[in-house]
């Protein structure tokens, strides 16, 4: 099966055995496969290995065949992969076990996967195979991140720095489904006015004056994954016991804190990572009940991979990038 690979310090696309169904595993032909960035940063980690790594977290397609112990699902059903591995039950952090698929296990940018039963869902019967391979990752990482940890409820007001990446645009809706006011921030003005039309209420530019521009906003919530470049800037407009939940970092990682600031406004700093099973069980659950749509920015097929890592590293899009492989799109 043609995949796309990291081998020797290079992204290739090569050919890889088909997978076989252990026992509690499934294999599944996949339709297509969503990109994150955690994709660009496991060549980085790997650096010159040897062994050949099929890259990916999220995937979609049918079940092609199923391994001994298997009761629960039959060839054919169409599922989501979900990439959060070992963390099922709903806790305060993951547990030892947990990793996230691609690494070090083979993961979804190739026509099939061998996995663990436990590790896939039903797909969501309103999205098509593009939309679900896109959604378990970044959709479960936004909605932990609100519910979860942040605590979002009707009425609340939410500020999401950078609107254009693949979490915020499912934040956005989900936020807006539960009643709260979203305001979002970015540089670009195509990518603000396309958040507007996503939900959110106020989009303003990233490298403006955030406080003039919130003037009359009490902002309940921050969800920060920018990193030092956005973090004080985002504190400074939390209202007075406000919370803030840090999820990535795509600038620096390191950060200067105010403390005596900090303590005086009484202010919540919460981490988050992912989520578990029944968090992203919950996240299907809002999806279907509110008709969400993953927003796609553009799709590649598997042979075009290497272009795509390209665009996602440039960080151009709106949303999510597909991978698509040949098969046709249901």
């Amino acid at each position: 099966m043609k995949a796309v690979i990291h081998v020797n310090g290079q992204l290739k696309i090569d050919e890889m055995e088909d997978p076989i169904a252990n026992n509690g595993e499934v294999v599944v032909a996949l339709y297509a496969a969503g990109m994150n960035r955690r994709d660009i940063k496991i060549p980085e980690r790997r650096g010159e290995a040897t062994e050949p790594l099929i890259l990916g977290s999220d995937g979609a397609g049918v079940i092609e065949s199923i391994g001994e112990g298997v009761e629960d699902w039959a060839i054919g059903d169409e599922v989501i992969i979900n990439p959060s591995l070992g963390w099922f039950e709903q806790s305060v952090a993951p547990p030892e076990e947990f990793d996230i698929l691609g690494m070090p296990d083979h993961g979804t940018f190739a026509e099939k996967i061998a996995i663990s039963a436990e590790q896939i869902e039903k797909k969501p019967a309103n999205l098509s195979m593009d939309e679900a391979s896109v959604l378990a990752l970044a959709a479960l990482t936004g909605y932990r991140a609100l519910f979860t940890q942040g605590g979002l409820k009707k009425g609340d007001t939410v500020f999401i720095p950078g609107a254009g990446g693949g979490v915020a645009t499912y934040m956005i809706q989900f936020a807006k489904n539960t009643g709260a006011r979203v305001i979002v921030s970015s540089r670009v003005e195509e990518k603000r006015q396309k958040a507007l039309e996503l939900g959110a209420d106020l989009a303003i530019d990233t490298n403006g004056d955030w406080k003039k521009a919130l003037a009359n906003e009490s902002v309940d919530l921050v969800i920060e994954s920018v990193g030092r470049a956005t973090f004080n800037r985002s504190l400074e407009i939390l209202k007075p016991g406000g919370r803030i939940v840090v999820f990535g970092a795509t600038t620096e990682d390191v950060i200067e804190l105010d403390l005596r600031k900090f303590f005086y406004g009484q202010y919540q700093l919460l981490g988050s990572t992912m989520g578990s099973r029944e968090e992203l069980r919950a996240m299907l659950k809002h999806v279907e009940e509110h008709g969400a749509k993953p927003v796609i920015d553009k799709v590649y097929s598997l042979e075009d991979g290497l272009e795509a890592f390209r665009d996602l590293e440039n960080s151009e899009q709106f949303g999510k990038l597909v991978l698509r492989m040949n098969k046709q799109e249901k």
